[in-house]
């Protein structure tokens, strides 16, 4: 009886998480989207001209529009949540690349303030909520810590991949491998040594953001800086395309489950 009235509360618990499970699709279209963030903020700002300034408010302004149609399903629906992954992935990148090329401010100053202001992001949501799990992501309160950390690691992985790929100057590929590496790393520590899911998960969230924008860097940047030189406007199409053909999958996916579970009903 008590086991039944478990299984009950977590399959409800679970309908009303806002987010999406952490399956093979999750990490593909996250590693999608942050190679196209990064790409995506290179041609808004330098082929169409916008200028760093003009684009952050732009797509600031797209942003708060997904993030409020996203607080609004109340659930999880999948084009909400991944377009606002993705504009959020383009504004975490903009928010570094005014600090850096605006304002001055050195990648090594940006990565550790993001660090710590991300660090007290986590402080203050276990504070509020005993929990870091993004199993259980069915509060509007829940969901605000949750965005919010998302945005810092997607500006903290910005600072992070261009002090190793240009700081350090170990090019591109190279510093794509290193982050790949790390979150390989990762994995097998929760797969074989038992590294607590809810740290190695988060972890492996911030790694993604500089190692698929530097492969995003490799393929958009032309040959003399280290590139490929596919140029910004194919490699984010390019990216786009997966995406959305990955998100339509995930929503077919998704009402056919429904449809199958009413049925069962």
């Amino acid at each position: 009886m008590n086991i039944a009235k478990t299984a009950t509360i977590v399959e409800h618990d679970s309908e009303l998480n806002r987010v999406p499970d952490v399956t093979v699709d999750f990490w593909l279209i996250k590693i999608m989207a942050v190679t196209m963030g990064e790409t995506a903020a290179d041609y808004l700002a330098v082929n169409l001209g916008l200028g760093l300034t003009v684009t952050s408010l732009i797509m600031t302004g797209i942003l708060i529009v997904a993030l409020v149609l996203q607080f609004a399903q109340k659930r999880y629906v999948p084009w909400a949540y991944w377009l606002a992954v993705v504009l959020i992935s383009i504004v975490g990148t903009l928010v570094t690349d005014n600090l850096v090329d605006n304002f001055g401010v050195r990648l090594e100053t940006t990565t550790i303030v993001f660090s710590v202001v991300l660090a007290l992001t986590f402080i203050a949501w276990y504070a509020s909520e005993k929990t870091l799990s993004i199993h259980t992501i069915f509060t509007t309160r829940r969901e605000i810590f949750y965005w919010l950390a998302i945005l810092f690691t997607f500006s903290l992985g910005t600072a992070a991949g261009d002090l190793v790929a240009e700081r350090f100057d170990l090019g591109y590929l190279t510093t794509g491998l290193i982050f790949g590496g790390v979150i390989a790393a990762i994995a097998l520590a929760w797969f074989f040594l038992g590294l607590n899911g809810i740290l190695a998960f988060w972890l492996a969230y911030i790694l993604t953001r500089p190692f698929g924008a530097s492969f995003g860097d490799l393929l958009s940047q032309p040959a003399e800086y280290g590139g490929m030189g596919f140029g910004t406007t194919f490699t984010s199409l390019t990216f786009l395309g997966c995406i959305v053909v990955i998100v339509l999958y995930m929503t077919l996916k998704r009402l056919i489950d429904e449809d199958e579970q009413a049925l069962l009903d």
